[in-house]
């Protein structure tokens, strides 16, 4: 094996299959990208963090979280469209919450890493 050999790496066969293996398809990626472009708002951030205390109606987000209501409900839509929170209705209100705990772990573990 040389270096400037276009179909050779300095990897072994084992370690090409494994990140052959391990690296997500287009769908996946895509998915992911969109899904980390979610996260990247701190406004969404927020919102998440306060749904993981209690479920909460858009009026009750926006006085708690000092945000215009037009602002949360338009992030909450963003937010239900990556499966990371669903509302019920009771009457009129809708209220939201944390659809999939999973989310909390992402943001739990980056909380970590940046300490």
């Amino acid at each position: 094996m040389t270096v400037t050999d276009k179909d050779e790496t300095l990897l072994d066969f084992k370690t090409c299959q494994l990140v052959k293996e391990y690296v997500p398809g287009r769908d996946k990626l895509m998915a992911l990208s969109d899904f980390f472009s979610v996260l990247s708002d701190g406004t969404r951030i927020k919102i998440l963090s306060a749904l993981s205390i209690s479920p909460m109606c858009v009026t009750d987000l926006s006085k708690v979280l000092e945000l215009n209501q037009t602002t949360v409900s338009h992030q909450l839509k963003n937010l239900r469209n990556i499966g990371a929170v669903d509302y019920r209705r009771q009457g009129k209100i809708s209220f939201y919450a944390i659809k999939n705990k999973q989310i909390l772990d992402v943001m739990l573990s980056a909380v970590g890493f940046i300490g």
